[in-house]
């Protein structure tokens, strides 16, 4: 069955799903649905197709969901949030979010509060004229939250975004969660799809699409960088590709009659800054390699470098006789006066969880929210400073505060690494 338009006034809408023993049980009861609504744009064509793989009856069922809260929203004003430091994945889901709520008359602004660093996101978004506003803590001081009825998460769930506590402050209600990491927190949502086993946020939008919540048109600029867009973010998730599973193969075949070849090569073609090769340099030289783990702290950073920590992780985790690296360091942000320990993880491991592992190295704040967590062979984590942020003017009391930092950071990690081992030797 396809997807209502929204553009047709419907009676009611039905569907029945089988269960699949590879994916969450799922109603197998009919579901009618009334609406009423006054006539939308057409979204529905000769794109939509039947979903012939495993997430078949799932996303056949999330996609009616989702079209039901968007109808229930129309007209309204929303909040598109991104993780801070936000990657293709989740750039190119937002703006295909933005596509699809635009046929119910809702506007959304797509914001982020960090940088984008990595020098294919930049790429990515110049090219593209993706639209994204960085909204900095600073900045949501200026704004009227008063006028947006509803905000949404994409990629996330709220743990890696500065900008949610202001947002909930402002008694702003969770319309929409959509990501394909592990649950991270006890958020509620009026519409919620959170896959862990999908490997891409991309590949769930992409199943949006080919159930016809959005018609894509090839003679539509704007449809066909978005379709690049989210082509370079499956690509990007699943390690181009060679970690893809079927539903991910499907949605990039979808894609493929869409997307601008040579406008990824052109953004995947970006070069490396030289303050990126120099954080790499750094990660080599201070790194440690214990039972195939090579974990490298590379010291204080520019908030603006930070994407720098995971290309490192990337790079460390080609060497030989190394299946997992684990890069980190203090990021500072000069404008907020603010510090975070950042670090990324990168394993190539079939049997190491990446989500697990780092939950269980970094725990949780006090209020129960975890410092990090990860996804297939990928991983990350942010542990704010606190009270000991910034006043790094002395050189030897910033010496010594890295010293300690990176030393904790080292001994949770050769914890899990070396648990026999006592990983702070004394002189």
């Amino acid at each position: 069955m396809y997807l209502n338009s929204p553009v047709t006034q419907f009676e009611s809408l039905s569907s029945t799903t089988e269960p699949n023993p590879e994916e969450p049980e799922i109603e197998k009861t009919p579901v009618e649905v009334s609406f009423k609504t006054p006539s939308l744009p057409p979204s529905v064509g000769e794109g939509a197709i039947y979903l012939n793989n495993r997430g078949n009856s799932l996303a056949q069922q999330k996609s009616e969901e989702l079209q039901r809260t968007l109808l229930a929203h129309r007209h309204d004003r929303q909040l598109v949030i991104l993780q801070d430091f936000p990657d293709p994945d989740a750039l190119s889901c937002a703006w295909a979010y933005q596509l699809i709520a635009q046929q119910y008359d809702i506007k959304s602004e797509i914001i982020y509060a960090g940088a984008l660093s990595h020098q294919e996101n930049i790429a990515l978004v110049r090219l593209t004229n993706l639209p994204i506003q960085r909204w900095t803590p600073q900045t949501l001081k200026t704004k009227d939250l008063s006028c947006y009825q509803g905000f949404v998460l994409i990629d996330n769930q709220g743990t890696t975004s500065q900008l949610l506590s202001a947002v909930q402050q402002a008694r702003i209600p969770l319309v929409v969660l959509i990501d394909h990491h592990s649950i991270q927190g006890d958020l509620q949502s009026e519409f919620e799809d959170i896959r862990p086993y999908v490997r891409a946020t991309a590949t769930i939008f992409t199943q949006y699409l080919q159930t016809g919540l959005l018609a894509l048109d090839t003679s539509i600029n704007q449809h066909v960088k978005c379709a690049t867009a989210l082509m370079h973010g499956l690509r990007s998730d699943t390690n181009r590709l060679m970690q893809a599973q079927e539903e991910d193969f499907m949605a990039a075949a979808y894609l493929s009659r869409f997307y601008d070849a040579q406008l990824l090569n052109a953004i995947l073609q970006a070069n490396r800054s030289k303050r990126v090769m120099d954080v790499i340099e750094r990660s080599l030289k201070n790194r440690i390699v214990q039972n195939n783990f090579s974990i490298a702290g590379v010291g204080y950073l520019r908030y603006e470098d930070r994407d720098a920590i995971p290309q490192a992780a990337d790079f460390l985790v080609t060497e030989e006789n190394v299946h997992t690296a684990v890069v980190y360091g203090i990021v500072h942000d000069e404008d907020e006066e603010l510090e975070i320990v950042i670090g990324s993880l990168r394993t190539s491991k079939l049997t190491l969880d990446p989500d697990e592992f780092i939950k269980e190295a970094f725990g949780q704040d006090s209020a129960g929210r975890f410092f990090g967590g990860g996804r297939t062979s990928a991983g990350g984590f942010e542990i704010p400073m606190g009270f000991l942020s910034g006043s790094n003017e002395n050189s030897a009391y910033a010496k010594m505060k890295w010293e300690v930092f990176d030393a904790q950071i080292k001994q949770k990690l050769l914890r899990l690494v070396n648990p026999r081992d006592n990983p702070i030797q004394s002189e």
